[in-house]
């Protein structure tokens, strides 16, 4: 009788926990709808006024000044020009990170939109044009949308919410810290510490109104790397005098192509080394003394990435020194792969599937783009997403390129979308 008298009280807290959370989206919904237009004239004031990272002061203060109107706790300057809000809702429950990166691109925009930017700003010692060309003016607004949407119902959350504005995701600086990765030395996920968090990008091939993801890996690791190779000098008519670094160069590019095609078994997963930037030489009758060069690693498995690593090291050693060359290379830290929990995708799988609609929330294949939201899935379980901005009848122009372009309707999806995955997992993990 006791078991019996015991399993009809789970069934009607269950039943009562299941219709506060049908209504609370049934607001969400409501005002996502009523911020729609606001969440566009954020981005587009974002758009107007793109900053580099590490260099996201004006950025700051705009979203802190709207986080103080909601009545949030906010800490600022967090990894430089970071902001962090918190929201305490009126129930006990766990702590939800929200997370949506801040910089902009070396870029100049070449799309057709009244806030277009005409930004400049230095990078690497020069004056260069600037623009959202990846979309984190959207991830802003979302962000900013979905602290708004939570606030209204903050009474009726059961846990807390962390809403993270993290600068540099695109990559601090030479000789500087930034992005995800000193957020989380600094503390961001503790005081109070977060249970899951949860970040998207928004992408201008996948349709708006769609939304894709998978469980584990979904982008890839990133590591950048350089490579000096020392020659010698002499004139361009006596080669044999000298010792050609730019022969040498060439043919450890031509090399370092076969570490994917010969060395990675890319049944498993997918890798790119690529090389960037080339510099030697300063007139057409001089073998210079040296040749620089900068590249990029790319793997979704960390056994390959290693591998990478050790081919490329043998490869550009032994192709320096059968030249009679020297050649250094240089393998920087990067970010670790995007790897979505497992159990955390398939708890949430569901909340995406009801917000997108039938057949709007589909698995992907994983991209060997990188993101440093990596960072925090190293500490606590994370989910990351992506979410549709090309308009219908579209073409993709391609992000980090002048002519990224994403449809603004898109983004009142990605405030649902955020606000939902708090509701469920608050509720789910109070169940």
């Amino acid at each position: 009788m006791k078991k019996l008298i015991l399993l009809f009280l789970v069934s009607v807290i269950s039943l009562s926990a299941y219709a506060q959370t049908e209504n609370l989206k049934k607001h969400i919904d409501q005002e996502a709808e009523k911020i729609e237009q606001q969440v566009i004239e954020w981005r587009r004031h974002f758009h107007e006024n793109p900053e580099l990272s590490n260099r996201e002061f004006e950025t700051a203060k705009y979203i802190t000044a709207y986080l103080e109107e909601l009545g949030l706790e906010i800490e600022t300057e967090v990894a430089h020009t970071g902001v962090v809000a918190i929201l305490k809702g009126g129930k006990p429950g766990p702590v939800v990170g929200l997370r949506a990166d801040m910089d902009a691109l070396p870029v100049k925009e070449r799309t057709d939109v009244p806030f277009k930017s005409t930004i400049t700003s230095e990078y690497r010692g020069e004056e260069v044009p600037v623009m959202h060309a990846c979309g984190h003016d959207t991830h802003m607004a979302i962000l900013m949308g979905t602290a708004k949407v939570l606030t209204d119902i903050k009474d009726d959350l059961a846990g807390t919410v962390k809403f993270i504005f993290q600068p540099a995701e695109e990559g601090a600086p030479q000789g500087e810290e930034g992005g995800a990765e000193l957020m989380v030395k600094e503390g961001v996920l503790e005081n109070p510490d977060v249970d899951a968090i949860f970040g998207l990008h928004i992408s201008d091939a996948l349709p708006t109104g769609m939304i894709s993801y998978r469980p584990e890996g979904i982008m890839a690791s990133v590591n950048s790397y350089s490579i000096e190779v020392e020659g010698k000098q002499a004139h361009g008519s006596a080669p044999w005098t000298g010792v050609d670094p730019i022969v040498t160069s060439a043919q450890i590019i031509n090399n370092i192509q076969t570490i994917v095609s010969r060395n990675m078994e890319l049944t498993n997963q997918a890798a790119v080394v690529t090389v960037g930037i080339i510099r030697g030489g300063v007139r057409n009758n001089i073998i210079p003394e040296s040749v620089y060069m900068e590249g990029t690693i790319r793997a979704l498995d960390e056994d390959m990435r290693q591998l990478i690593f050790k081919r490329l090291k043998t490869i550009v050693q032994n192709t320096a020194e059968s030249n009679g060359a020297e050649a250094t290379l240089t393998i920087n830290e990067g970010y670790p792969i995007t790897y979505n929990d497992p159990e955390l995708t398939a708890q949430m799988e569901s909340t995406l599937k009801e917000v997108a609609g039938p057949g709007k929330a589909v698995n992907m294949n994983a991209i060997t783009g990188a993101e440093d939201f990596s960072f925090f899935q190293e500490e606590v379980p994370g989910l990351y997403f992506f979410l549709g901005g090309l308009p219908e009848g579209g073409t993709p122009a391609g992000h980090h390129t002048p002519d990224f372009y994403v449809d603004e309707s898109g983004m009142k999806l990605g405030v649902r979308a955020m606000s939902n995955l708090v509701i469920d997992y608050m509720y789910s993990a109070g169940e």
